[in-house]
């Protein structure tokens, strides 16, 4: 058997029998999942409805599920629901814990439900005296800590629209973003603790706000001070003062349409500036209440983390879970903290002892980088708890199945899931009902009607082509802002193929029924005609001990000309390592031997630095702009944009 066709985990029927996605099969009258899927995919007007009442979603459904269903973009879903977002995320405000906070290893709180509740309602009654009404934008510049999630539940609960990004975020980059929407209200944040470090932002948050004309209150949270200083930020007060003259309070909740829009995400902008992806009160929450009892078997009592800023949709994500009676731990800050063991990166796994985590939500670079750094959580640390692992941001390789299961936990569901900002949720992810397959995503989400189609336009099996997805689902955008004619959302995803979701993705549906990722397909390789995903290089790159990442593209070849394409390799070495010829050798004889000829590199170079998002994703596209002269149009949206300076002006590319 080739060792990717093997499973590395399966559930035993007795933990099967125990999941929600079981229930809701037998309710459904399906005895195995591939059957759901498809009864799911082609009957979307049963399907959906049994969702909400499942999952307990609080609010009036209606008697029509889909009009227009054949339309994509145009479908309308529930138009006679009336509900609220934060409503059901606030059901039930007892004694337990709604969310536990460690911001890093310093800053450590705990809020049940009822006090939730009661600081929602304190902050709603701010709003509404600061003139917010249903519609209005509030925007967080704001760390992953309860503050943020008080402010974006009263601002769903009076029909506003929340917009976020997190304080790492330079000056030009929030006007990027905020400067778009005229949000009337940005709630932000005196610092945030970075690698043990305190990081002050008061003077980017009077910069910003001297810049957004819209902003009638800036509100800002205490974080390393409980009185920050104010006095140079226009319409500045404390969070502690907005709220203070208001005690406890029912919270009055707007009823609102399915479509009404609850979030203003953004696209990342490393080509331009981001895109303003609005998304809606029903979407979010039926899409979210599926992929977490179902998907994620989350349950009421659950302990849920993922690692997140809140410039990530996987922040969104998250804070859905209470909707499900589950706990969130929030973290802010670096995750390679070292913890009580002294090894770096371990403070995650201190935190899932230390409350009984259940779902561990990361990344795939977080994964490979304690698998590089030989991190053996397994044997430091207990997780007796932990029944779910997610990994998203980028293709989890099939050696880092391998890492999680023999050095972090063996009997875990390892959920590698992918879908974007675009649709706040997932199109392929987990099931604790199925195996794990080293390598694979394990199945097409519930509802998701997802294919890989060809150039030709064809569906194909076992075959790599475009992620698409050919029928309407409810967490579609309900467009983008400043889009009145639709012209940007149709260009965005409805061009490739006509009346079919197009996502971006070079994929493919394996012999499982499972999916491969291999990268974005617009920064897919395309030598002499024949398309690789970067996915596939990376994987045999970043098996060698002496490289920590790396990063390719496809530079036009011969230099100005547009047509072929040569494969050029970037490697970020081990500290104190130097790219050899026997080095070069090594990597390309890697590639050759786990591949084709096809991806062996034309060249492979040394820098020092990768490129990323704030969210961690590698910037392939932007480092194509560097390397054939053209400008990268929004630095603002790079963590790290210096590190572009590495691939300016080689003149090893010019032979």
């Amino acid at each position: 058997m080739n060792k990717d066709d093997q499973f590395l985990w399966a559930p035993s029927p007795e933990q099967v029998a125990a999941t929600n996605m079981a229930a809701f099969m037998k309710q459904a009258g399906f005895a195995d999942y591939d059957a759901l899927w498809q009864w799911s995919a082609d009957k979307p007007e049963e399907f959906w409805p049994l969702v909400w009442d499942f999952c307990g979603a609080v609010g009036e459904r209606g008697e029509t599920v889909l009009r227009h269903g054949d339309r994509m973009p145009g479908a309308e879903w529930f138009p006679d629901a009336r509900l609220n977002y934060a409503e059901n995320l606030l059901k039930q405000p007892d004694a337990s814990d709604a969310m536990v906070f460690w911001g890093e290893g310093k800053v450590k709180r705990r809020l049940s439900r009822a006090t939730l509740y009661t600081e929602v309602s304190r902050f709603q009654q701010a709003l509404k005296a600061a003139g917010v009404v249903k519609g209005d934008r509030v925007a967080g510049y704001l760390p992953n800590m309860p503050e943020t999630i008080v402010a974006m539940l009263a601002t769903a609960s009076l029909g506003a629209i929340w917009s976020s990004a997190s304080p790492d975020f330079g000056v030009q980059g929030v006007l990027d973003r905020f400067g778009q929407i005229a949000p009337k209200v940005l709630v932000c944040v005196d610092g945030y603790w970075y690698n043990g470090k305190a990081v002050d932002c008061l003077e980017k948050n009077a910069e910003a706000v001297a810049q957004l004309p819209s902003v009638e209150k800036t509100v800002v949270v205490g974080y390393l001070s409980d009185a920050p200083e104010i006095a140079n930020i226009r319409n500045g007060v404390r969070y502690a003062d907005f709220v203070g003259a208001y005690g406890a309070a029912e919270v009055s909740f707007e009823h609102l349409p399915f479509s009404h829009p609850l979030f203003i995400m953004f696209s990342s902008g490393t080509t331009g500036v981001p895109k303003c992806i609005v998304h809606c009160h029903g979407g979010a929450l039926l899409q979210h209440l599926k992929e977490q009892q179902l998907h994620s078997d989350v349950k009421p009592g659950d302990r849920v983390f993922y690692f997140t800023t809140c410039g990530w949709m996987m922040w969104n994500w998250l804070v859905s879970a209470l909707a499900s009676r589950g706990t969130l731990l929030l973290y802010d800050g670096s995750p390679f903290v070292k913890g009580a063991d002294g090894k770096a990166g371990s403070i995650l796994f201190d935190y899932a002892d230390a409350e009984g985590m259940t779902h561990f939500g990361t990344s795939a670079k977080f994964i490979d980088a304690i698998a590089k750094a030989e991190l053996q959580p397994r044997l430091s640390h207990k997780l007796s708890t932990v029944r779910a692992i997610f990994s998203t941001g980028s293709p989890l390789v099939p050696e880092g199945f391998d890492y999680v299961y023999r050095e972090i936990k063996a009997d875990v569901l390892l959920a590698s899931i992918s879908g974007g900002t675009d649709i706040i949720s997932c199109f392929v992810l987990g099931n604790p009902v199925l195996p794990v397959y080293r390598g694979e995503i394990q199945c097409r989400g519930l509802g998701m009607a997802v294919d890989v189609y060809n150039d030709e336009g064809k569906p194909v099996r076992c075959e790599k082509g475009e992620l698409v997805c050919i029928r309407p689902f409810p967490a579609m955008p309900v467009g983008f802002w400043n889009d009145d004619d639709g012209s940007k959302y149709r260009a965005a995803y409805f061009e490739n193929f006509d009346n079919l979701w197009c996502h971006g993705d070079f994929a493919e549906i394996t012999a499982h029924g499972g999916m491969i990722i291999y990268g974005r397909s617009d920064a897919t390789l395309n030598p002499g005609g024949v398309r690789i995903g970067t996915a596939e290089i990376y994987r045999q790159v970043e098996k060698l001990p002496e490289v920590v990442e790396s990063l390719v593209i496809g530079q036009d070849w011969p230099p100005g000309t547009i047509g072929d394409v040569r494969v050029v390799l970037f490697v970020k070495l081990r500290e104190g390592m130097t790219l050899d010829d026997d080095l070069v050798k090594k990597v390309k004889q890697q590639i050759r031997d786990n591949t084709t000829p096809r991806h062996v590199p034309a060249k492979v170079l040394q820098v020092a630095d990768i490129p990323r998002t704030k969210s961690g994703k590698i910037v392939e596209l932007a480092v194509r702009n560097v390397v054939h002269g053209r400008a990268v149009k929004n630095l603002e949206a790079l963590a790290n944009p210096e590190a572009l300076d590495y691939f300016r002006n080689r003149g090893e590319l010019q032979s």
